[in-house]
């Protein structure tokens, strides 16, 4: 049986990104501890207050069961918290679930990093940072409403290397207001210099829960609405990603990631591939294989009901066989690796071997071996051939 991944999640930032669309809030640091303290309980006492939320079909953390290979903090920003507290929450999954750590990724952002923050990370086992890197220009990190400026990047890097930490993951944005060919080139290239393990690249999203988003829906200026690149200009950035990672020896794994030999996002690939994790946290997020299910995002009321001894999930629902089919199908073409036609054919009854066909015949797709993937040169434009595979199983189902 599969192992489980862990997230915890970290609802708190020092400032609201412009295109920030997450549940996340600025707010003091009195609120670190209590916050902490709930998700500790959460995690001990997960087995009770998830089946009084109608959650069933929950690997119980008992012998023979799977042990967790994977923690993943994200946020927010969990860097803010001071070290004790992560390692509280870290002693809280070893005391609660049998453990083979294989991963522990802390995301942080560069103004963050300290001398003894970092040695203090390592020494409780984080092994990988994903780091909120996002551009190397500060007039881009400004008009972002980031906190950092590219001074902290230089600055933070070897600290964490200084302290231990093997495997350092870059964030960069493409899309950013202000973001021109040339300063998305000087991007990827300081980002290269420094030599991460790990590079995810995310495309800008313009949605009415941020900031930018809404001002660009709204036809406005502020948040520097109006320079944005264009979607033309977003995909080349994308294919320049593409091309100049490649050269320098990192392999794309997945759309939005890249990583050198054996440094894949572990915990990351559980998701991609359906594997079990259980989110801790104000607005985490959890998936057993049969059921989906996610706390409420509200970090006040998150810790008022853990700290009344009541289950903080807002929703659970059930996974039928359609939603796992088309699951299958979004997750698995956005890994490199693709899709097995014929594990699909066989456990889901849908032949997709014709529409496959038709899509390689336009250029689209590969199909090798009972295989399906994307073309590398087709990635940013998956989303449409997704919708014509979904469209295609609907169908044969």
């Amino acid at each position: 049986m599969r192992n489980l991944g862990i997230y915890i999640q970290v609802p708190f930032c020092q400032t609201k990104c412009t295109y920030c669309n997450f549940h996340t809030g600025v707010v003091s640091a009195g609120r670190f501890a209590p916050y902490v303290e709930a998700i500790c309980h959460e995690i001990r006492e997960h087995r009770v207050l998830l089946e009084s939320s109608g959650v069933h079909s929950l690997h119980a953390p008992t012998a023979g069961n799977p042990a967790v290979d994977t923690v993943y903090i994200g946020g927010g920003t969990p860097s803010l918290l001071e070290p004790r507290f992560l390692g509280d929450l870290l002693a809280a999954v070893r005391d609660t679930f049998p453990c083979e750590f294989e991963e522990i990724t802390l995301e942080a952002d560069p103004e963050t990093i300290e001398e003894d923050k970092a040695e203090a990370w390592h020494r409780a086992g984080v092994n990988r940072i994903s780091f909120g890197t996002q551009s190397f220009l500060d007039e881009e990190l400004k008009a972002a409403g980031r906190m950092h400026r590219r001074a902290d990047i230089y600055r933070a890097v070897p600290i964490l290397r200084a302290a231990g930490i093997r495997n350092i993951s870059f964030d960069l944005i493409a899309g950013l207001p202000r973001q021109t060919e040339s300063t998305w080139r000087q991007s990827l290239a300081e980002a290269i210099a420094l030599s991460p393990e790990h590079a995810s690249i995310y495309m800008m999203e313009i949605d009415e829960g941020s900031r930018l988003g809404l001002e660009v829906l709204q036809g406005g200026a502020r948040y520097s609405a109006r320079e944005l690149p264009s979607e033309d200009a977003m995909a080349t950035f994308y294919e320049l990603a593409q091309s100049e990672l490649k050269a320098v020896g990192y392999e794309q794994y997945e759309i939005s990631n890249w990583a050198k030999a054996g440094f894949e996002s572990r915990h990351n690939q559980k998701y991609w591939r359906r594997e079990p994790y259980l989110g801790f946290g104000a607005g985490a997020h959890s998936f057993s294989g049969a059921q989906r299910w996610a706390n409420r995002h509200d970090a006040a009321a998150y810790v008022g009901a853990i700290s009344g001894g009541k289950s903080a999930v807002e929703t659970v629902d059930e996974i039928s066989a359609s939603m796992a089919l088309e699951e299958e199908l979004f997750l698995g073409l956005r890994q490199i690796e693709g899709i097995d036609l014929r594990r699909i054919a066989c456990q889901y009854g849908v032949s997709l071997a014709e529409k496959a066909a038709q899509l390689q015949v336009s250029g689209m797709v590969e199909v090798e071996g009972g295989t399906l993937r994307l073309r590398l040169d087709r990635l940013n434009v998956s989303n449409e051939i997704i919708v014509e595979l979904l469209r295609s199983a609907q169908v044969a189902a």
